[in-house]
């Protein structure tokens, strides 16, 4: 089965809420729990015990589970093979761009099913050109797996690059966005190529109702995005929208039933995106 298909599945049963296991210092610490290898352990447990059974997607965050070495990369690896034991679909955020065969290498590690570190989709970075990300999209293609391409992102340091306008007169973000559109086709119900849109990123400037892909949307919550910031930027795209909140909910651990109640109320104020 298709990403597209597979997420179109999870969306309709669980909502389109993306939840985020970012174990950061402040966050493990603000747990209760020790910073290091054990405190992780027990922070992502805690975290797919809370909601890998109720989300449609879960994205952890590579680069704070590589902060232990192979210790706790190995944790990432146990918590990818228990979110898809609860059905969660994993949307691994290594935001890797490379070219040739770097990115072959990158791609095969988290996109090739029999892979440790195998998840259904990964985050990506187009700013090699997105022509470079082409062993991603490949491999995506051949596994069923998904690609999140950065388009517009949330920091506040991202327009420099990506409302840079090329020689035709497009921002780099709508090129990246047309991209997507063109390899997504008439894919149904949704193609496998996204793109990462954020929530505070005020006017789009950018055509987001050509592209047949999901967006994956940060910056809701503890970085400022609303759910009315989500309607004003997506309109005609909302079906399509996947909204990532990780501290607006993670501020509410280690205890599993808040934990629990903080991801429904993020769905419910997302309800209308299915509506």
């Amino acid at each position: 089965m298709t990403f597209g298909k597979r997420l179109d599945a999870a969306v309709t049963a669980r909502g389109p809420l993306c939840v985020g296991i970012d174990p950061h210092r402040q966050l493990i610490e603000s747990w209760a729990l020790s910073y290091d290898v054990d405190g992780l352990t027990r922070f992502a447990d805690i975290c797919v015990s809370a909601f890998g059974a109720d989300a449609a997607v879960v994205k952890p965050q590579s680069a704070f589970f590589e902060v232990f070495g192979s210790a706790g990369v190995a944790v990432l690896e146990t918590t990818l093979t228990a979110l898809r034991s609860v059905g969660a679909l994993s949307v691994l955020d290594v935001k890797r761009g490379d070219i040739g065969s770097t990115m072959t290498a990158y791609a095969s590690a988290y996109l090739i099913p029999t892979s440790p570190l195998a998840a259904d989709a990964i985050t990506v970075s187009p700013f090699l050109g997105a022509g470079a990300l082409e062993p991603a999209f490949e491999l995506a293609a051949e596994h069923g797996a998904g690609v999140f391409t950065l388009a517009l992102t949330s920091n506040p340091e991202g327009p420099q690059v990506q409302r840079a306008r090329t020689p035709d007169g497009r921002s780099v973000a709508q090129v990246i966005v047309d991209e997507l559109a063109a390899r997504n086709g008439t894919a149904t119900p949704v193609g496998p190529y996204g793109a990462v849109v954020g929530a505070t990123i005020g006017d789009a400037e950018v055509d987001l109702t050509s592209m047949n892909g999901p967006f994956l949307v940060p910056g809701i919550g503890a970085q400022g995005g609303t759910s009315e910031d989500v309607r004003r930027i997506f309109g005609g795209a909302l079906r399509n929208v996947l909204p990532s909140v990780s501290r607006e909910v993670l501020r509410h651990g280690p205890d599993v039933a808040a934990l629990r109640d903080a991801v429904r109320r993020q769905a419910d104020a997302f309800g209308f995106l299915r509506g």
